[in-house]
């Protein structure tokens, strides 16, 4: 969406006139003689000039040059008024009568602007979207990871309407437009060429090919893919998508869920993770990347970390603001330094990123070490934040589930503040937890955890979970992040997919107590409750016989988290949300 502002105001000279202009019958203009009363102060337009009640008679208090609007006066339009432009998109005048504001109606997106409203009419109108993980514009966008060049970046595509989404994707590497059809109720999958210089790592060696990046850092106009649909769809990438190809494997994978530009903002905070230290000079560097749906985007970021100037990125220091401007589709990309010259800190978690329109931030990092330390092994983590505006203060978090681990495996929570002075609870209680943060970027680590519990802050917050290696116990998988969805942001419908060359898929599902949830039609029983919380649990396997699609619905919003293992290799997502604007407390 773009937009152009106009802003005119002309002042006339105040003149008074005599009377009312509306007559009952037998007065002026009618029989009777008599004149209906105004109550004082009221106000109306009449012939494009702004009257003003006074001593029971209407009086002329602006002659306007433009418009007029019966409460505001004079303006430069009348509020809610729209035309369709010359170009087929529209034209709105603001609510304040300030000037217009210009909506692109894009045929891509199967919206076209209707002549007798103004205004742009289709399933992808932005009117017609809610603020959620579903919608129709998207900008896939590669992050470094050391693997294999054979291995694909891919994306799913969900498709929740029951007509069929015409799906678009251009720009990143492709060298002509890619076109797909997604069948209603069902999940496609696309792969794409990666971008090198976001990838970090452009060898074309067939298994993991650098023990560090080759560039710590990039700027890449155009860099991001841009994926619109005509129907509303949800979209997960995978970086990358297989476990295994020709027998080779990928050992370094996670998946995003991806959110759509309409629920996008400018305020975020990062959960990504500390640089990890292999052999010199090798290592897996902290990440953090920004896209811009809209030209001429002005990014501020202040970081937890030092970076270095690569890749056309320029360098960042820990707590200083620094503006970068972005197109449409450009992607900056910035990675925590090994050079020990300039190295203060090593986690770009807590980083703040602000802009003046909306933009997509993905954290994670190149490969990790969970938890810290030489734990086999390193993997590639990801995953798009949420905006600020949608954290909530209150989060479910459950353990991954093991096969052979009937507790569930142990992980890392991350709990990152936005403000200063926030508290912390959890049901039920969980030992040597701490329970403040003193400013906003800071965060508390609960680490080797394997319970399900809640957590409850007096300030926003957010919450990443890291799966910890292989060798750190369960011998399967190895790190992964996801972030724990919001209570308030849950839903009671998502349709997913589990990619089925993963020796095992799970789906943790919390829910009311007395709930139903139905897992692709069938009743998912024997949840465990959640302390005092009111909420169950359960960690589902998933069947990887059929195509890894999935649906699940319940009578009450629900959370999902979605996960895969293989040796030595993982993913995870948050299976979906709301991302409406919750008030800060």
């Amino acid at each position: 969406m773009t937009a152009s502002w106009t802003h005119r105001s002309g002042l006339a000279a105040l003149a008074l006139v005599g009377a009312c202009s509306t007559s009952l019958p037998g007065g002026p203009g009618g029989p009777g003689g008599a004149t209906t009363a105004c109550n004082d102060g009221a106000t109306r337009c009449t012939d494009n000039t702004f009257e003003t009640c006074a001593s029971g008679v209407y009086a002329t208090t602006q002659a306007c040059g433009e418009a007029c609007d019966p409460t505001l006066g004079c303006v430069t339009c009348v509020p809610g008024s729209a035309v369709c432009t010359t170009r087929g998109d529209s034209r709105v005048c603001r609510d304040d009568g300030s000037g217009h504001d210009t909506t692109v109606c894009d045929p891509v997106q199967g919206v076209t602007c209707e002549a007798t409203s103004g205004l742009c009419e289709g399933a992808c109108a932005p009117d017609n979207l809610s603020t959620s993980y579903i919608g129709c514009e998207y900008y896939p966008t590669v992050t470094g990871n050391p693997v294999g060049s054979t291995m694909h970046f891919a994306v799913a595509i969900a498709n929740t309407t029951r007509t069929s989404a015409q799906v678009t994707i251009d720009g990143g590497a492709l060298a002509a437009p890619v076109t797909l059809t997604v069948r209603p109720d069902s999940v496609e999958v696309q792969t794409l060429p990666w971008v090198d210089a976001l990838k970090l790592c452009n060898s074309t060696a067939s298994t993991a090919l650098c023990g560090g990046p080759e560039s710590y850092g990039a700027l890449v106009p155009g860099g991001a893919y841009h994926l619109r649909a005509t129907q509303p769809v949800t979209v997960y990438q995978f970086n990358p998508l297989e476990y295994t190809v020709n027998g080779e494997f990928s050992f370094t994978n996670d998946a995003s869920l991806l959110l759509p530009a309409n629920a996008w903002t400018g305020s975020y905070v990062v959960a990504a993770w500390r640089r990890s230290e292999f052999a010199p000079p090798m290592t897996g560097p902290s990440l953090l990347a920004v896209t811009a749906s809209q030209d001429d985007t002005h990014v501020t970021i202040v970081v937890t970390a030092d970076t270095v100037a690569a890749g056309g990125a320029p360098q960042f220091i820990p707590g200083v603001p620094q503006t970068v401007t972005l197109n449409q589709g450009d992607v900056l990309e910035l990675a925590s330094s090994n050079a020990a010259a300039v190295q203060t800190s090593d986690d770009l978690s807590g980083s703040m990123v602000s802009s003046d329109k909306p933009v997509q931030v993905i954290g994670g990092a190149f490969c990790a070490f969970v938890p810290n330390g030489n734990v086999g092994y390193c993997d590639h983590l990801e995953e798009s934040m949420f905006s600020v505006e949608s954290l909530s203060t209150r989060y479910l978090v459950t353990a991954p589930a093991v096969q052979r681990l009937p507790n569930g495996k142990a992980q890392v929570v991350r709990i990152i503040a936005t403000q200063r002075n926030t508290t912390l609870t959890y049901d039920p209680p969980q030992a040597g937890a701490a329970t403040t943060i003193a400013l906003p970027g800071q965060y508390v680590d609960l680490v080797g955890v394997n319970t399900d519990f809640l957590i409850t802050a007096n300030h926003k917050v957010l919450v990443a979970q890291y799966m910890e290696g292989q060798e750190a116990g369960g011998n399967t998988g190895d790190p992964a992040m996801t972030l724990a969805v919001p209570v308030d942001q849950y839903r009671d419908e998502y349709l997913f997919h589990a990619p089925v060359n993963y020796d095992q898929n799970y789906v943790n599902i919390t829910a009311l107590d007395g709930a139903t949830v139905k897992l692709d039609g069938m009743p998912v029983t024997g949840f465990t409750p959640i302390g005092q919380t009111g909420f169950g649990a359960i960690r589902v396997r998933l069947d990887n016989t059929g195509d890894g699609n999935h649906t699940i619905k319940g009578s009450d919003a629900f959370g999902i988290t979605v996960y895969g293992y293989g040796q030595y290799t993982s993913y995870g997502y948050p299976g979906g949300l709301d991302l409406s604007f919750l008030a800060r407390p």
